[in-house]
């Protein structure tokens, strides 16, 4: 009986030995003695994982490449918390976007928490984006009036400057909108926005008034001159450059209602301000107009003539409803390259001028109070 137990014991002992010798092996094989460490961070393609990474930018998903990173917790990029899902965290590897806000305290330092309060830092930058400018809610405002401006990247502090070298008072700014009182001497052009990450001037113009092929300053054409609005009174919106077209009529159901233009020679010289750019590639460029609905634009369809050499063309653009700026004048932006697909034939570039017409015919009854003003063929990215 003492041999069976002495037996027993003796292999209860062996046992023991070599679970423990069998994990200091273990720990022993662990990469770097299992601490945890950072050897690079990369870009997350998998085509591209020898692109390596020191800095990045906000929002940017990222992978963090190492050893022993399972336990981690919590990361931090200065003094941001990024946000951390667990499918994404190994031992080798950690995928985690770099946070949106921007931080208050830079150390450009990367933070690793893990489960047992460890932390491992890791020298990497965030790059904070200068301002993004996307456009103007209506780029044609008034002196002492406010316009709005939409985009990203609005980091307080910031300025506005307008062309003429004069600076905005921001009334309100936003992560993606500011609104800026417009100064006296603001010119048209490019506005420019400046943060303490950068600085950024628009690709639209403030009251732009290049290439513009319809004005009713004077007005010119074959259509409708009683549709221009000089001197606006009570009810009427409020001038914003000179002489606008207000339409304001009952418009049936394929009725055929021209509102403004006409051939070269009965627009004059305003009919040539198409550039030949957009003539060669309309993916370059945008009409713009502006637009002031007193109703909704609910039914019927605005066809629109610009950039045609050789006469009218039934197949125009056709810009369908809805759309309600609800009583203020706002900037409607459409691509030249779909105006130009519209006519089913390649634009020709004319000396001459161009045909242009804005008619009202299509499918459905339309209560009509619309206005219009500033027609422009504009580029889309000005060119540095």
């Amino acid at each position: 009986m003492k041999k069976i137990y002495k037996s027993i014991l003796l292999l209860t002992m062996a046992i023991a030995i070599a679970g423990i010798y069998s994990s200091c092996q273990k720990e022993a094989a662990l990469p770097n003695d299992g601490v945890p460490r950072i050897r690079y961070v990369r870009i997350t393609e998998p085509t591209s994982s020898d692109s390596l990474l020191v800095a990045a930018n906000q929002g940017n998903l990222i992978a963090i490449i190492g050893e022993n990173l399972q336990s981690a917790v919590e990361i931090w990029f200065n003094d941001q918390k990024a946000s951390l899902t667990p499918t994404y965290i190994t031992s080798t590897s950690i995928l985690v976007s770099v946070p949106s806000k921007i931080p208050q305290v830079i150390t450009n330092k990367l933070k690793i928490i893990f489960s047992n309060n460890d932390s491992l830092l890791y020298d990497f930058k965030v790059q904070i984006s200068k301002p993004l400018i996307k456009l103007m809610d209506c780029e044609y405002v008034a002196t002492g009036d406010v316009a709005t401006i939409n985009g990203d990247f609005f980091y307080k502090p910031l300025t506005v400057t307008f062309a003429g070298g004069v600076v905005g008072e921001v009334v309100s700014v936003e992560d993606k909108i500011i609104k800026v009182r417009v100064p006296t001497g603001a010119q048209p052009g490019q506005i420019t926005i400046k943060t303490n990450f950068g600085e950024t001037k628009s690709d639209f113009w403030f009251r732009d008034n290049r290439n513009i092929f319809i004005s009713s300053d004077p007005y010119t054409g074959w259509w409708n001159s009683s549709y221009v609005v000089s001197n606006p009174g009570a009810g009427d919106p409020p001038s914003i450059n000179g002489n606008y077209i207000r339409v304001k009529k009952a418009i049936g159901s394929w009725s055929w209602n021209e509102v403004a233009g006409g051939p070269p020679d009965a627009m004059g010289d305003i009919s040539k301000n198409v550039p030949d750019e957009a003539i060669l590639k309309p993916s370059d460029y945008n009409l713009k107009f502006e637009l002031n609905t007193m109703k909704p634009y609910n039914g019927n369809v605005l066809k629109i003539n610009v950039g045609l050499a050789d006469g009218f063309n039934n197949d125009e653009y056709r810009w369908f409803p809805p759309y309600d700026t609800k009583g203020q004048w706002q900037t409607v932006t459409i691509p030249f390259e779909n105006i130009a697909k519209s006519y089913g034939a390649p634009l020709t570039v004319s000396a001459k001028g161009y045909y242009t017409r804005l008619l009202f015919h299509g499918p459905g009854d339309l209560d009509c109070d619309m206005s219009f003003d500033n027609f422009r063929v504009v580029p889309k990215v000005i060119k540095k």
